[in-house]
Formats: C-alpha cells, structure tokens, sequence
C-alpha cells in the first residue's frame, strides 16, 4: 500500500516576511540592512510598533522606514507591518486594542464599566450559544470515565484548577495537570491514563502549544478529549472528540474568563446532580473540611486561638466510587 505524503504545514506570515528580508539583504542599502536585521532579530516586537517607533529603534528616519517597505516590494509602511502582523494576530490583538484605547480618552470609572459590560455581554452570549446537547455529552463522559484529567497553560491553568476543585466530590479521580511540574510531569501522568480516560483541556487565545500538544498525544494514548476553547477554529478543537465554544472576549487584555469560568461551573453543578451519592459526598467533604471554616458569627469580636483547634474528625462517608448517571 503506497504511503500518502506527509502534509506541509502553511507557511507562516512571519516566516514569509523573514524569508523576504532574507533574500533582499544584498541589495539592500546599509541603513535599510540595519532596519532589517533589526525586524529579524524582533519580530513580534516589530510587528506591535509603528512607524516613527521602528525608525527610531534604528536611528532612521520614518522616510527611511517607508523606504525600507517598499525595497521589500510592499507599497509602503503599513502594508508590510500589516503582512507582518498577520503571523500574530490573537497574540497581537490585545496590544492593539490597549493601544487604540490609550489613544482615545476615557476616565477609569468608564473604562470599569465598559469592562464590566462586556463580562457581562459575554456571560449573556454564553447562556443562549452553548450548545446544550454538547454540553450534556461532555458531563456524560465526565460521570463514565474512571479518570479525569484537566489541563491548560498560562491563564488556563487556574481555570483547570478550578474545573478540578469542582469536581473532586464527585467524580472517584480527577486530576489537574496544570500547574505542578509543567508539560514533561503531566505527559508523564497521561501515560499512566487508560482507554476510557477523559482529558479535559482548556485553551483560549492566546493558546499554548503545550496544551495542544498534549491533547493530541492523549487523545493518541486513546484517552477522550474535551476542549473548552473559543471556536471551532481554534487548534485545540481539531484534535477534541468533544468541543464546547465559550466566546472570551475582552477589551484590553487577550481573554475574558469570566463566561469560561461560568461554564465551566455550569458543567460542575450538571455533574454534581447527576451524580450518584451526590449528596453524601457533599456533606461529607464539608464535614471534612469544617475545621478549617470560620463561621462569620465567630468573626464578631472572638478570639479564635488556632492552637487549640480540635482536630478534624476522620471522615467515615464513602466517597461515590461509580459515577454512571442515576437511572430515571
């Protein structure tokens, strides 16, 4: 059987505009070498600066600038920072909207309720565009598998901390990979994972090639994949056997985690009533837990001497070892 060819991968819009400065070194003159080097050396950073800052950086003139544009075959300053930008787009977005905001004057107090607003607009979207059947599918494999892992990176990493804090009383082994030991301890840990297994990962932009990664090396290893992420576009949705899109967006940083957030509780509290023993494990965990809670009536003037705590009692309510929904 004849092997088919591998795939290339697209070009990057960096590596074209990299390839291009390349090429034209030779011919360029040596100011225009210079502004070159410069932009090879500094891509992202070139690609957030504008015209009078690139020159700058060089000690060039912004007609140097221009010029430089154009011995690359653009028409100009903007069509090549706007080829440039193209490779960044998520990850540049939040630098230009902070940009754009700055330029145009706003008190604090609008700038905190155009925030607000737009959680809020997010939250809304959320409640009338996540698809419930998805939704539903996503707590059904939760309640049948015998492991749950959860992962993400960068700002991901606690809202996968949060997923597993929501779920540990009621599934018998959730587990998060997010933080403790980085990408080599949680592939280590997958490999562990079984067939049957379900990996959560969460990815917004700007997205983590670590998650990525270790979602397809999972889904591989013939664990289940679920993907909170943006759309359906995102990287993370191609290599999913579940995908739930939450739109994240936010004005002056790269996500809004609030409608995540939400969801991701929403997903919790649908566990949590399907559940088997839900209840039991709830009381239980609280009953646990009870020593380290302050009841706000002791707060009122008391003087609470942690020394003298009493210890936890042990905890004799079995924890739900069978997650399968209950039968109706």
């Amino acid at each position: 059987m004849t092997r088919s060819p591998p795939v290339r991968a697209p070009a990057k819009a960096d590596d074209l505009i990299s390839a291009r400065i390349t090429a034209a070194m030779p011919t360029l003159t040596p100011i225009h070498r210079r502004m070159g080097a410069f932009v090879l050396a500094n891509l992202f950073r070139s690609a957030t600066m504008r015209i009078d800052e690139l020159a700058g950086a060089v000690g060039a003139s912004v007609a140097t600038a221009n010029r430089f544009a154009r011995a690359l075959g653009f028409s100009g300053y903007p069509a090549f920072r706007e080829a440039l930008v193209r490779g960044f787009e998520a990850t540049i977005a939040p630098v230009e909207r902070l940009r754009t905001a700055l330029e145009s004057p706003a008190s604090g107090a609008e700038v905190f309720d155009a925030s607000l607003a737009q959680a809020a607009a997010n939250l809304r979207l959320a409640q009338t565009s996540v698809d419930a059947a998805k939704a539903g599918a996503i707590v059904d494999a939760i309640l049948a598998a015998p492991r749950v892992f959860v992962i993400g990176y960068g700002a991901s990493a606690f809202l996968a901390g949060l997923m597993e804090h929501g779920l540990t009383p009621y599934c018998a082994n959730v587990q998060s990979l997010a933080l403790t030991g980085g990408p080599s301890h949680a592939a280590r840990r997958l490999f562990t994972a079984a067939r049957g297994d379900v990996l959560i990962a969460i990815a917004f932009p700007r997205y983590v090639d670590d998650t990525i990664t270790l979602a397809r090396l999972a889904r591989e290893h013939g664990l289940r994949v679920v993907a909170l992420t943006d759309s359906a576009a995102s990287p993370l949705a191609h290599v999913a056997d579940l995908v739930l899109p939450v739109r994240a967006e936010r004005r002056l940083a790269a996500n809004c985690d609030t409608a995540v957030l939400a969801v991701i509780e929403a997903l919790c509290d649908a566990v949590a009533h399907r559940a088997k023993r839900s209840v039991e494990a709830a009381s239980g965990l609280t009953e646990f837990v009870l020593p380290w809670l302050v009841a706000p009536s002791l707060l009122n003037g008391a003087n609470v001497n942690t020394s003298t705590r009493a210890a936890p009692r042990r905890h004799t309510t079995k924890r739900p070892t069978h997650t399968e929904p209950r039968e109706s």
